[in-house]
């Protein structure tokens, strides 16, 4: 399994980022879906991480800074196929080590309330995130659930 920095052009990447998409939008409403697409994952601010086993797209996740001090998970994604591998946990382990050296004390995210993300809410609490109200611009809704971990205490991971 290897991580690499994505420029966003490959047609794997694209299509699981389609994928992605139309997936937040059969689970919440639209105005409640907060993923970002390709434009707004290409902004400054933004690092995104593919996953690969040789030339097999295993997923994604990004990071976003929102201040000096705080950074937020952003397009956390496996193909639905090809779950259960450990691209999740792999590429979310890397998102926490690049939030620790460029020295956040934070680390946030949003995530849907449907039964679906019950896994992904799993594998950040894993990771010692912990439930928190809405951080940055987000309003509290039914349809979201805010994560966040304190970088300067140690995580759970493995």
């Amino acid at each position: 399994m290897q991580i690499k920095p994505d420029d966003l052009t490959h047609p794997q990447v694209l299509a699981l980022l389609n994928e992605h998409l139309a997936n937040m939008f059969e689970l919440s409403p639209p105005e409640q879906v907060f993923a970002l697409d390709v434009t707004k994952l290409r902004a400054p601010g933004i690092s995104f991480w593919t996953v690969w086993d040789g030339e097999t797209l295993l997923g994604c996740g990004a990071l976003r800074e929102l201040s000096a001090t705080q950074g937020e998970v952003k397009s956390m994604r496996t193909p639905k196929a090809l779950r259960g591998r450990g691209a999740g946990r792999a590429v979310l382990a890397h998102i926490v080590e690049v939030a620790r050296q460029r020295g956040y004390e934070t680390l946030s995210l949003e995530t849907g309330a449907h039964p679906d993300f019950l896994p992904a809410q799993r594998l950040y609490q894993s990771f010692g995130f912990s439930y928190c109200g809405p951080f940055g611009s987000y309003q509290e809704n039914a349809h979201s659930v805010f994560m966040s971990l304190q970088l300067g205490r140690s995580s759970n991971a493995p």
